[in-house]
């Protein structure tokens, strides 16, 4: 290398010495410019945006470009994006979340916001599903969206805690979108012995007085829970929990239920059939639903019973008693036993306010000493079976409130506690397969959560 530089440095006193500087400074200037950046890239790139896509020209190697060049392009994309991303941000509905408290009105709640009386007649009037939101409640939450101008643009409201609707105002009129949302669902098997009452056994096997009250409504034609139950009687139930987002939130139906009672041993599974509508059968397919309800009405006691000789309390003379008395709190609800046509509603005599349906050709029923009657039942009015069609009174001749009920078949008096009652129709024909196997799965699935919570018990000991 110094062998190289001296030889170099011999060579170069050959040359004049303004040709060495000449070519010293053009040696300079080509070395600057082969170091220095092109002229198309000289501007200094910003940081890219966080969270913002690569746009396309950046993506393919092989997307086409006009005149300016890629880089250019890039950097241009690059400055444009952020506010394509604020006008999307914009776009957004702005939500105003509302809990109704009490005392609360939707007009009072929307015109505090702003919203005017004429926008919210025409929301009330935009879709039948709206209409009830001039019933919202304590407890219901409504989610508004308003536009520049303030103007209500969306409401969202919940009916239950599983539905939503949506209404968004579009070229003056209300678009309505309804959404459900989809519980999972849980079995639970619940059983114990009764050695109180119905209800405290309820409470002992961990189920709600709801689900109870369910279970007494399966066996209510076949069981008088007031009258037939005896220390020692047993029940079973299959049931659903219901949750949302992990949480239980409510108990669902009783899929499959056994009871006994004394010396009966009485089974239900719930079956729905093709036409949508579900009832509860037993095991070969029996519909447990009877025509009429053994009692229309929620007791406290049996104050008189069906008698062909009994003294009348206020007339002081013996007279056939040809009904039964439930006596009740004044203003208890009374059901109608089933389904059937009004043919008489008015004051009869000592009955006071009555109610007589008839029930097809051969069946009739009598209600008496009512308070009133309910909003809409006249002569004519045709009922459901369990519909409430007054209230508890003692108008006429009557000591106390209660209900004077008769059970009539042919227009002959029998007594409503013992008079065999005929029994509402079962599984059809071509339905029965799928019945039965639904029944089979069912009762497999109460055996091997039966033997699963003897296990766990057994392990405790």
């Amino acid at each position: 290398m110094r062998f190289s530089i001296s030889a170099l440095g011999a060579a170069a006193r050959h040359f004049p010495r303004p040709h060495l500087i000449i070519s010293t400074v053009l040696a300079g200037a080509l070395l600057i410019t082969a170091l220095a950046p092109g002229s198309g890239e000289s501007r200094t790139e910003p940081p890219q945006p966080l969270l913002l896509p690569l746009p396309p020209q950046a993506a393919s190697a092989t997307q086409p470009v006009d005149d300016k060049s890629h880089h250019e392009q890039l950097l241009d994309s690059l400055d444009r994006e952020p506010a394509v991303a604020q006008a999307q941000v914009e776009k957004m509905p702005d939500w105003i979340q509302l809990t109704v408290q009490s005392g609360d009105t939707l007009s009072g709640l929307l015109q505090a916001r702003g919203v005017t009386a004429s926008q919210i007649h025409h929301l009330l009037n935009g879709d039948p599903r709206l209409k009830a939101l001039a019933t919202i409640r304590p407890g219901d939450r409504l989610q508004l969206a308003l536009d520049d101008d303030g103007k209500l643009r969306t409401l969202r409201y919940h009916p239950t805690r599983i539905d939503t609707v949506e209404a968004t105002l579009s070229d003056g009129r209300w678009q309505v979108q309804s959404h459900t949302r989809e519980y999972q669902r849980q079995l639970r098997l619940a059983e114990a012995t009764i050695n109180n009452s119905l209800f405290l056994a309820g409470q002992q096997a961990g189920i709600s007085d709801n689900m109870t009250m369910q279970l007494a409504n399966i066996f209510g034609w076949d069981v008088d829970f007031v009258q037939d139950i005896r220390q020692g009687d047993h029940f079973r139930v299959l049931y659903e929990e219901l949750y949302l987002d992990g949480k239980k939130v409510d108990d669902g139906n009783i899929l499959a239920a056994e009871f006994w009672n004394q010396d009966r041993h009485l089974t239900a599974y719930r079956f729905r059939h093709q036409d949508g509508g579900s009832e509860y059968l037993d095991a070969d397919g029996r519909s447990l639903r009877k025509e009429f309800i053994r009692t229309p009405v929620a007791f406290t006691r049996i104050s008189s019973r069906f008698s062909m000789g009994r003294k009348h309390p206020i007339l002081n003379r013996v007279r056939k008693h040809e009904g039964i008395d439930y006596a009740a709190p004044s203003g208890t609800p009374i059901k109608a036993a089933g389904k059937g046509r009004v043919i008489f509603a008015g004051v009869k005599g000592g009955y006071g306010n009555v109610i007589i349906l008839k029930h097809g050709q051969k069946y009739s029923t009598l209600y008496a000493h009512m308070r009133r009657f309910a909003k809409g039942v006249r002569v004519g009015t045709r009922v459901d079976q369990g519909q409430t069609i007054g209230y508890v009174g003692m108008t006429g001749l009557a000591t106390g409130p209660h209900l004077h009920y008769e059970f009539r078949v042919n227009g002959v008096h029998k007594n409503p506690l013992t008079v065999p009652l005929p029994q509402a129709q079962g599984v059809s024909d071509s339905e029965r397969p799928r019945f039965l196997a639904e029944a089979r799965q069912l009762r497999t699935q109460v055996a091997t959560l039966a033997d699963t919570a003897t296990l766990a018990s057994n392990r405790e000991l």
